[in-house]
């Protein structure tokens, strides 16, 4: 009877997508983003649901104006939902924004958003330094740390933003966003700007990370290259709503104008196509 038991718990676990069998990070149900009041009210998110799991790197993608960003901003509790809930990590997604957000979500925007005044050091140092809790030289030390596991030497420490290329700027912003060692990434079109050996650089970085410090990541992109090298699930958002989720292959053949359009085209192709001999597997995921 007990091997019986176990056989069942065994099917059902198998038959659970792979993404769906860890803990569940972020939990969406029926949410509603609202701007505006009164007429001139308007939606761009209509009963989105959406759940993303530990250990998965999950791709958003969509049309403009879709509320891609809206919906990260959501996961950081920036917005507020007008209806419907957002939890993070068992929290509410409003409380993303408060004292110790930093600890528990890390955030790399699109272009860096590096504080043009301060160093390559203190940007880093910035969230941990603001919690005034430990010494500046501990402070000090483990930004030195994060930027080696970004990449880059202790000399690029003294630089400032505008001193650096783009590649180094998200890799900066990305030391950043990972100071507090959060257990939530999130990305807005982490390779953006950067020529594809950058992008296939910062890729390879980000698979590395992923691995090493058991992130779970969210990245809004429209590069086909990187939702592919990287992607462990895909969400689509049309229609005001995530239309569908899964693996980028199984996504792709979703029959919608979008998706077809997005996936189907020149791009969308190539990126599919079977890596040559030898380039070994896209990350493991």
């Amino acid at each position: 009877m007990a091997d019986s038991a176990t056989s069942a718990v065994l099917s059902a676990h198998a038959a659970t997508p792979p993404w769906a069998q860890g803990e569940r990070v972020v939990h969406i149900d029926k949410l509603w983003s609202i701007f505006g009041s009164g007429d001139n009210a308007f939606a761009v998110h209509q009963d989105l649901d959406l759940d993303i799991y530990r250990g998965e790197m999950l791709s958003i993608v969509g049309g403009s104006g879709t509320g891609k960003t809206v919906l990260l901003r959501q996961i950081l509790g920036l917005l507020e939902p007008g209806k419907g809930s957002v939890q993070v990590l068992g929290r509410p997604g409003r409380e993303m924004g408060g004292e110790g957000a930093a600890s528990r979500v890390g955030m790399l925007f699109q272009h860096g958003a590096l504080y043009s005044a301060f160093s390559v050091l203190d940007n880093v140092a910035f969230p941990l330094r603001e919690l005034g809790t430990l010494p500046d030289a501990l402070v000090d030390a483990a930004a030195l740390v994060k930027l080696q596991m970004v990449g880059l030497k202790p000399e690029h420490a003294t630089r400032m933003p505008a001193d650096l290329s783009g590649g180094m700027v998200k890799r900066v912003a990305l030391a950043r966003a990972l100071i507090m060692d959060p257990p939530l990434l999130l990305l807005d079109e982490p390779t953006a700007g950067l020529d594809p050996n950058g992008s296939d650089d910062f890729c390879a970085l980000l698979r590395e990370l992923h691995a090493e410090l058991d992130l779970t990541v969210v990245m809004v992109t429209h590069d086909l290259d990187t939702l592919f090298a990287l992607s462990s699930r895909v969400a689509v958002l049309a229609e005001k709503k995530v239309l569908v989720t899964g693996t980028p292959q199984d996504v792709a053949q979703f029959q919608h104008p979008f998706v077809q359009q997005f996936f189907q085209g020149e791009r969308g192709r190539r990126a599919m196509a079977p890596a040559p001999a030898g380039s070994g597997p896209a990350g493991g995921l």
